[in-house]
């Protein structure tokens, strides 16, 4: 393996005992995040919080620019501006003036046991004692019910005791997973929160699901993060998709189908699990992506049409 100091650099003059901060959260884009919980999240902090970059990697060597190609602008005949792709790590305060740190950027496409390395430097550097990551993934849930999540942690102590609706499966690996592994061989903490987001607004913005991730990483870590700001457009959110709900009958009755299963799995009646319930109780995929789509395009239209108008 390369040396993995080479692989980031700090950004301050700052002697880094004087970055300290116990907590580091690692919101690595690229990987599954229904719902963008994982983005809102972040853009929610670095919006609400004066924000200072401790360190920045070198994107160069991790990312396939052809299979995601960064966004230029050209006009008339000479290009104006290219968006650089940025792998950052940012020194927040909290509301009570804790310091604590976030690693935003794109998932690197390339060596990954070098990054998660890296970060495990920079952990021990800055006196990191807890490490957290939360996204969303897609669940057959409905909206109308309270959002849960799945918790894993390396060391069981970090989490409460919960109702997994997973056993032991094999799913494709992401470079957040893999630095919780490596975190927790080497004996740091690390916690993560895979918040359960409807299956059919993965693909849209659902800001519920991203207050879910905050108030989990704020009961995880004790920092008091900023939140007024994510449940105001949260409410504005849900007020949206129940318009759209409304207006069509057959999203009504899928939705209320999935109310039903929930509710039974809650009461604990029949099913010890949501994955338990029998494929025939629930909407097919074709009456479930026959309705969404259309709901989704008009849930993204009327999101840019409010976006350009403010």
């Amino acid at each position: 393996m390369l040396n993995p100091s080479e692989l980031y650099h700090f950004e301050t003059d700052t002697d880094p005992r004087e970055l300290r901060a116990s907590v580091m959260i690692v919101a690595l884009a690229g990987f599954m995040d229904a719902g963008h919980t994982q983005r809102l999240l972040t853009d929610h902090l670095l919006a609400t919080g004066e924000s200072t970059v401790v360190a920045s990697f070198d994107t160069d060597q991790l990312l396939d620019y052809r299979s995601r190609r960064p966004a230029m602008v050209f006009d008339t005949n000479r290009w104006l501006s290219y968006e650089d792709p940025c792998l950052v790590l940012h020194r927040l305060l909290d509301r009570d003036g804790t310091a604590y740190l976030v690693l935003t950027g794109p998932e690197p496409d390339f060596q990954w046991e070098r990054m998660a390395e890296s970060i495990r430097q920079l952990v021990v550097r800055l006196g990191v004692d807890l490490v957290v990551t939360a996204h969303g993934i897609p669940m057959a849930v409905p909206h109308t019910r309270p959002i849960g999540l799945t918790a894993h942690a390396t060391d069981p102590r970090l989490i409460p005791s919960q109702d997994n609706p997973f056993g032991r499966v094999e799913v494709p690996g992401s470079l957040a997973s893999l630095l919780e592994l490596r975190l927790g061989e080497s004996g740091h903490d690390a916690i993560g929160f895979a918040v359960h987001v409807p299956h059919y607004l993965a693909q849209a913005e659902f800001a519920d699901g991203a207050v879910t991730a905050l108030n989990a990483i704020t009961a995880a870590t004790g920092l008091n993060l900023p939140i007024d700001d994510l449940v105001a457009q949260a409410g504005l959110n849900r007020a949206e998709i129940a318009r759209e709900v409304e207006g069509s009958e057959e999203v009504s009755q899928v939705i209320a189908a999935l109310e039903r299963q929930y509710d039974t799995f809650v009461e604990g009646r029949q099913k010890p699990s949501l994955l338990a319930t029998d494929v025939s109780e629930l909407p097919s995929a074709d009456e479930i992506g026959a309705e969404f789509e259309q709901f989704l395009r008009q849930v993204n239209d009327d999101g840019d049409s409010a976006d350009s108008g403010g």
